[in-house]
């Protein structure tokens, strides 16, 4: 049963579970994106869940956008590391697939690991987002992540998990 039906999301309540479904999308991307010279490539962004900036990876939907054809994963993986970077992969690759948040909600999440990418764009994101890039040694990510919470900011622990497989 359906309790609240918004513009993005449902309020659905099945066999005495309440959980959140997305109605606007086909999926969730999150792209992991490391340069030639091994830097990583974060993005900072307020968001109002939580009241504060957070470090993560560049993500977003999949076919929120009315398109003439469906986009695929990978495509909507390289569009969003574009539209939030300004970063273009060199090579795109399937990390891992899986729930976001099992108890709260129905998406799962794409990670795609993006190697040798290049700046070729802005980035910044869409007219509604305000994005910080950050672009830091692969090395110096973990003490640069612990510096950033020391200053107030929330790191996404998706974030983490990317970093794990920087480093595989």
């Amino acid at each position: 049963m359906i309790l609240h039906k918004g513009k993005y999301l449902h309020l659905i309540c099945e066999d005495n579970w309440e959980y959140v479904k997305r109605v606007n999308c086909s999926g969730i991307v999150v792209i992991v994106p490391m340069n030639k010279e091994h830097k990583v490539i974060f993005v900072e962004q307020f968001r109002r869940p939580v009241e504060a900036q957070v470090i993560e990876w560049p993500a977003g939907l999949v076919n929120d956008k009315t398109l003439p054809d469906p986009e695929t994963m990978e495509e909507a993986a390289r569009r969003e590391l574009l539209e939030e970077t300004g970063y273009e992969a060199g090579h795109l690759s399937l990390l891992v697939e899986g729930p976001i948040s099992s108890g709260l909600s129905s998406e799962s999440i794409t990670f795609y690991q993006a190697l040798d990418v290049v700046k070729i764009g802005p980035g910044g994101g869409d007219a509604t987002e305000s994005i910080k890039v950050h672009e830091i040694p692969l090395k110096e990510a973990d003490l640069w992540l612990y510096e950033m919470e020391k200053k107030g900011f929330l790191v996404d622990p998706k974030v983490y998990v990317g970093l794990y497989f920087l480093k595989m």
